[in-house]
């Protein structure tokens, strides 16, 4: 690592690293790499033995191995084997789920890989940041993450955003000789480096723990932990009263202390967050494949719920491939020595798509011939353009510059006459839809002259007005924000449907001196917008926080350096195709294809994985309240084990192995965003659980008054109940609709409950000991019973959901949102 208060000259570098300016050779360069290792921060290794051993530590593990314990003392040796397979079941289990979501997140970070432009056997090549070494020349540029420790050898000046090591708030200004450190991000400027230390000797390595940072809990996580807090204390409850009756009745503590920590360990949802994360990386490795990147699992719920995407014009509603139109010089001025300038004042290397536009548009070489480019410096987003020095054939030097024509026009000086002229061609252009940049030049140190003015045009994408269309019909409204004139955003907004209602930001957020504090006027104006056009990347921040402001979740999308502030506070920042590394840094989504239709596409698979989230949270309260409730009020009245303990090992078996199968599950699509209700969970689980224990206590009155059984026997005849209405209730669980109507389960979930209820069946028939045995009359009664009472649970399901849309529907909750924000009208 460099010494940054010891800085070495250049030549003294390159000697020490054995290395030049013309870079490394790729033999060389792999021969370093087996040296030093890969570019990247070590992590910190756990064997998968350790792993698996992890599940035997922890509050919810100590209490299965004290009831094993327990089991022992009292001599329950069937206990014991049982509750020791159901601790080794779970670890594998969760080991298993473990495996499989870090499996997923690994792929998908393997698609998010940092590349870096490294100079190779002598031709410039992109490589992936991982494989750089010491000695590596590499070109850095606006927007980039420096991938490892360097020192900048050639270019003009730097400008990078080292807060997240160092604390300073404002961009370090660097030029040739300097060090820049690994993790750092470019805010403005171009230049050529060497690289003097990757991996864990870089500073950013030795000092990692600077940046750790905590993250808040999401939505999704205080929803695991209140579902996981409501069952624990229904538990709790339910086993103090247990404890407390059953005592003074004289009942063994040790057993009953014994049947109390088994009860309660198949009561608390235990795999519930492992069983939620991993449908959220199941999904978002589908996600992966649709080129959408989840970066953070839990943004899944936002995307979901998102109400209002704000999206770029530039390659996202519009192809992104620009052409020009007919160039307008200047009086005096050819358009030949408008485009000679403009494409001197461009760079191929740097793939800009304005500067590709332009060089594009040279059909003669000639136009070119004898001209050199000395020194270029690229566009940044305050100056707002590109600018070269460049000698012609007789060794004159020129200035060439070419950017936004207000700027260029500023910077020329024109006579009042000609600047109105000039800004009445821009405007024409603008109004049929038309980008414009301005060209000018300089003789050394001479007057700037302004040459000319050149139209872009980049029309929308195919598919944009279709997918705007499909994301309204799904909820979420669009608003165009782009950089362009108002005139420009209101002609493709026009063609793209959008409607006409298009803010300029720089004048909504003229007399803001702070853009996250926006009055409620200027608000309700912002939700009320189309679009936003002369939008500066703190403009993109403002009408973020203003629409959180009001309730809404935001999705921004963006691509370049300066809107990653925007990014990181939007609901959904989306980084699109092509952004630069610090926005897909600050994105919790990055497409990897061009188009507003992945997002679409994104949207559409969160909201499912959402509803498999939900089905589950819904059933897993409906199974503890149905299990917990009845065993403890039917101990209560009765005064006998309406199950035994083995038996409710046994169902958490029974139980465990097809919920696993809810993350393949095909659930309906919600056609408006949705979002976690702990009220409609709560209340839908709690009177499906009850009607649980109404229908097992007339099971188990069946079973004693129609049967004649004995307490052994009813106890087998109970457990075969609760084990094949458990899944049946998941059916039911899972859609918000009638459970025959479609979607259909899919058919791992479908064959999962159908093979583990012929398991449980045949168990009761044939249990080889362990339980007494019923008939096969009695379990066919059993699941007659079952199957009738599920059309009663699911009627009950759509009743209490449509006394929920009554009295809390989500269209109320559009509509008022909608009338605070545009007036009681609405």
């Amino acid at each position: 690592m460099t010494d940054p208060n010891n800085i070495p000259p250049i030549e003294k570098t390159l000697t020490d690293l054995h290395a030049s300016p013309a870079g490394l050779a790729s033999s060389e360069a792999q021969l370093r790499l087996q040296q030093y290792g890969p570019n990247a921060l070590q992590e910190k290794k756990v064997s998968p033995l350790m792993r698996f051993l992890h599940y035997f530590w922890g509050p919810i593990p100590w209490m299965i191995e004290v009831a094993a314990i327990l089991s022992a003392v009292v001599e329950h040796w069937a206990d014991l084997t049982i509750i020791s397979l159901l601790l080794l079941f779970n670890a594998g289990i969760g080991f298993w789920q473990e495996y499989k979501a870090s499996s997923a997140l690994e792929a998908l970070k393997s698609q998010l890989a940092l590349k870096a432009r490294a100079l190779r056997d002598g031709q410039w090549q992109e490589i992936l940041a991982a494989d750089l070494v010491p000695g590596d020349v590499i070109r850095i540029r606006l927007g980039d993450i420096i991938p490892a420790d360097v020192q900048l050898l050639e270019g003009d000046y730097l400008s990078a955003d080292q807060s997240a090591l160092t604390g300073e708030s404002l961009p370090v200004s660097k030029k040739v000789g300097d060090v820049a450190y690994s993790g750092t991000i470019v805010k403005q400027g171009e230049m050529v480096a060497v690289i003097t230390a990757t991996g864990m000797n870089t500073f950013f390595g030795k000092t990692a723990g600077l940046v750790q940072k905590a993250g808040a809990v999401s939505h999704f996580q205080k929803a695991v932990l209140r579902i996981g807090d409501y069952l624990i204390y229904i538990a709790l409850g339910l086993v103090a009263v247990l404890i407390t009756v059953e005592l003074f009745r004289g009942q063994s503590f040790l057993n009953l202390l014994q049947f109390a920590l088994i009860l309660t360990v198949a009561s608390i949802p235990v795999a519930m967050p492992a069983v939620l994360s991993v449908t959220m990386a199941l999904g978002a490795l589908k996600l992966s494949r649709m080129k959408a990147i989840v970066t953070r699992l839990e943004s899944i719920e936002e995307m979901a719920g998102m109400r209002i995407l704000c999206s770029d014009k530039t390659g996202t509603l519009t192809q992104n491939k620009l052409t020009l139109g007919v160039l307008e010089p200047a009086p005096g001025i050819t358009q030949e020595d408008v485009l000679r300038a403009a494409a001197l004042a461009s760079k191929a290397e740097d793939q800009d798509s304005i500067d590709l536009a332009v060089l594009g548009a040279v059909a003669d070489p000639q136009l070119l011939q004898g001209w050199q480019q000395q020194h270029f410096t690229p566009f940044d987003p305050v100056g707002k353009r590109t600018e070269a020095q460049v000698s012609d054939s007789s060794g004159q030097i020129w200035t060439m510059t070419k950017g936004a024509p207000q700027v260029i026009l500023e910077l020329c000086h024109l006579p009042n006459a000609l600047l109105q002229d000039m800004q009445g061609h821009i405007q024409a252009l603008a109004e049929k839809g038309y980008r414009t940049l301005g060209a000018a030049r300089k003789v050394d140190s001479g007057d700037w002259q302004f040459l000319g003015i050149i139209p872009l045009f980049d029309p929308p994408r195919e598919d944009s007005r279709d997918t705007i269309a499909q994301a309204e019909a799904h909820g979420i409204e669009v608003k165009m924000v782009t950089g362009d004139n108002v005139a420009i955003a209101k002609e493709i907004s026009g063609q793209l449907g959008l409607g006409a209602e298009i803010l300029p930001a720089d004048q909504v957020f003229a007399y803001q001196a702070d853009v996250t504090q926006i009055s409620a006027d200027l608000r309700r104006k912002i939700a009320a917008a189309d679009g936003f056009a002369q939008v500066f990347p703190e403009h993109k921040y403002g009408i973020v926080k203003a629409l959180q402001t009001d309730g809404y979740l935001v999705g921004m999308t963006g691509d370049g350096v300066n809107d990653a502030p925007a990014l990181k506070q939007a609901d959904v920042g989306i980084a699109v195709s092509g952004a630069t590394d610090a926005a897909r840094a600050a994105a919790a989504l990055v497409l990897m294809a061009p188009g507003l239709n992945v997002i679409i596409s994104a949207v559409e698979e969160a909201r499912r994985i959402f509803e498999r989230m939900n089905s589950y949270a819904i059933y897993r309260i409906v199974e503890t309240i149905r299990i917990m409730v009845f065993v403890v009020l039917a101990m209560l009245i009765f005064d006998f084990y309406p199950i035994t303990a083995i038996m409710i090992i046994l169902l958490a078996f029974f139980n465990d192995v097809p919920i696993m199968a809810i993350a393949t599950d095909n659930t309906w699509l919600d056609p408006k965003p949705v979002r976690w209700d702990m009220h409609r969970v709560l209340t839908v689980s709690t009177v499906l659980g009850l009607i649980g224990v109404v229908e097992t206590f007339g099971m188990l009155l069946i079973a004693r008054d129609y049967f004649h059984m004995d307490i052994p026997h009813l106890q087998t005849l109970i457990f075969l109940k609760l084990a094949v209405a458990g899944h049946l209730t998941l059916f039911i669980a899972r859609t918000r609709k009638a459970f025959l109507r479609k979607p259909w389960p899919s058919a791992t979930l479908l064959w999962s409950a159908i093979l583990t209820k012929a398991a449980a069946t045949l168990f009761v028939v044939y249990p080889m000991g362990l339980v007494p045995s019923i008939t096969w009359g009695e379990a066919g009664a059993v699941w007659i019973y079952c199957i009738l009472w599920i059309f009663i649970e699911d009627w009950a399901k759509i009743r209490v959901y449509k006394h929920l849309e009554l009295n809390t529907p989500r269209h109320q909750d559009f509509i008022a949102l909608a009338q605070k924000n545009l007036g009681p009208t609405v």
